[in-house]
This record gives structure tokens, sequence and C-alpha cells, in this order.
């Protein structure tokens, strides 16, 4: 009997030192600060937390800061990543409040490269007076968790102008969140054991491929994108009544482009904002006669990087100084 329990006390002990030399590994050698699974959950870990609201999901952590694919991210007081903020407008300035994902958010893009400081910059640059481009962007969020941030937080800013970037995988529905168990928290392996798996069941036992899984998500009844037309609605129902400018802009999928494979699901989601009489800008042209690869943060993730933000943030300030006088609402 002590022979046995001498034994398993040796294994035990040899698993313990293997899984040791693994983390280890998983925290050098395998984590160089751009691979995406990592990233992500670092992401997740560090600066998110489960919010009240269900509705939202999750949020960012006030006052939080990590370094993720390489690029320092800092969020504010509130929760944004951005500059601190004055919940009161500054009188003659015109505030644009950007609701959106990991995109807007600026995944693995430094926060002076993202769409809402090239916004700010081209529209500043043209002569329309102040002008102050909020980014509320969180990764992971759809469109019900975006609108549901614009009426917990996002409506005190008091904007003149509302944006929703809309991605293809905005018509997911909203998952359950729940505090993270220690080991998902503080494993590096943990993140990369996932990610592994999480690639091989996809080979191994015929997951969806990514033009599947998207189009799927816009099939009749879909609950997740009812939900969305849903959000739009309630959105453009406030911002009616309260004299805000709402635009619906369309951030393309970047893995094809010349012959984009998503035209119908663009012409649903432009459909909805017709219904609304939300204005509608498709930002497909600003990328198309580009090579994919050069617009994605690393090859393995087509997360828009900085040069994709100004193509996409030059074409957008280009609409909307051809309508100046929608542009300028602020007294």
């Amino acid at each position: 009997m002590k022979k046995i329990l001498a034994n398993g006390l040796l294994v035990l002990a040899a698993v313990a030192v293997m899984a040791g030399v693994f983390e280890g590994l998983c925290r050098t050698v395998l984590s160089d600060g751009t691979q995406y699974h990592v990233e992500m959950w670092r992401y997740a870990v560090e600066l998110k937390r489960v919010a009240e609201d269900p509705e939202i999901g999750h949020e960012h952590i006030p006052g939080a800061h990590a370094r993720l694919m390489g690029v320092d991210v800092s969020i504010n007081s509130d929760g944004l990543r951005d500059e601190e903020i004055e919940e009161a407008k500054p009188a003659g300035t015109t505030r644009i409040l950007m609701l959106g994902d990991s995109i807007t958010f600026g995944w693995g893009v430094p926060s002076d490269e993202t769409m809402s400081r090239v916004l700010e910059r081209e529209l500043t640059a043209q002569g329309t007076g102040p002008v102050e481009v909020i980014n509320s962007g969180v990764g992971n969020y759809n469109t019900a968790m975006e609108v549901g941030y614009f009426f917990d937080h996002g409506k005190a800013y008091n904007p003149d102008v509302v944006v929703l970037n809309y991605f293809i995988n905005d018509a997911e529905p909203t998952p359950i969140y729940k505090e993270v168990p220690w080991i998902a928290r503080h494993s590096y392996a943990y993140a990369v054991i996932g990610g592994a798996w999480d690639s091989l069941k996809r080979r191994l036992f015929g997951g969806a491929d990514w033009r599947t899984y998207y189009a799927g998500l816009y099939a009749d009844g879909a609950p997740g994108w009812r939900k969305a037309q849903e959000s739009i609605a309630k959105l453009a129902e406030y911002c009616r009544a309260n004299n805000i400018r709402f635009v619906i802009v369309n951030i393309p999928e970047l893995r094809e482009l010349e012959k984009y494979p998503f035209d119908d699901v663009t012409a649903k989601v432009e459909a909805v904002a017709a219904t609304h009489h939300v204005e509608f800008v498709d930002l497909l042209p600003a990328v198309q006669d580009q090579s994919p690869d050069t617009l994605w943060v690393t090859k393995p993730d087509p997360h828009p990087n900085g040069r994709a933000q100004e193509l996409m943030g030059k074409f957008f300030s280009s609409y909307l100084l051809r309508t100046p006088s929608r542009l300028e609402l602020a007294e």
C-alpha cells in the first residue's frame, strides 16, 4: 500500500512539474504578444468584467490597462478606450458617439489609429468646428449590447450624432456572462489549449466555416438577427425623438473583398435602416480594391489594422462632409 501511495505521489508530482513547465512555455515561447487566442483571453480577463445589466453582458473595467497584440490599451474612468471625457458637452462642439465591437474598439491598433480618431481628425481639419468623437467600442459586443450600452450610459453624453458600426457577426445572440473561474483567469496554458481545441474541433468534427457561420446568423427567424432589428428600431425611435442624427455604418468582412460574399447580408441591414429612415453607409468601397491580407492585424487575424481603419475613417468622414448641414448640429 505504501509503495502504491508513493508511486501515486510521484505521478502527481511529475504531472505538476510538467504542467508548470507547459505553463511556463505558454507564458514565454507560445505567447509573443501576437497570438490571437492568448491575447483575446488576456483582454477578457484583464480588461473586462461582468456587467450588472444582462442586456450588456460584459463591460470594460474602468482604469484598466494592458498591452495586447503589441499595443498599449488604456481604459478611462468611464470604461471606454478613450481619453477622459466630461459628460457635459463643450459649447459649440459636435459630439459623435461611436457604438461598436472590437473593430470600433481598435483591436490590435494604437488608439490614435482607430477609425474614431481618424474621423475626429478629418472632420476637424475640414473646418466644421470643434468635433469630439467618443469611442465606446467593446470587444465581443453585438448590436443589441451596443444599443443596451447606449441607453444605460451612452445617451448621457448628449451626442449630436450616433454611429452604429455594424459588422456581420453583430447578429449573434447575446451570451450569458458569468465570473471566470480561477484557473481560466490565471492560466496561459488554459488559453492556449482552448484555442487549439477550438481549431481542432472545427477540422475534425466539421464545424461551420466562416462563410457558412455568418450566413446562418441571418436565416429566417434567427434570434440574434431578430434582436438586432428590434434594437435598431428602438435606437432609431429615440434618436428621432431627440433630434439626434443616426447613421448605420456597415463594416466589411476583410477576408474576401473583390467578390464580396456577403452582399445579401449588407442588403438586409440596409433594408432595416431604410425601414426606420436611418442613414446607411457601406464601407466596402473604401477597401475593396486592396489586397485583403494587407488590411489585417495579423494574417491569422482579419481585424482591420491601422491602414484599414484609416481608409474606412476617411471614407466615412467624406460622407459626413458631403452633408455638412446635417453634421453641424451642435448649438
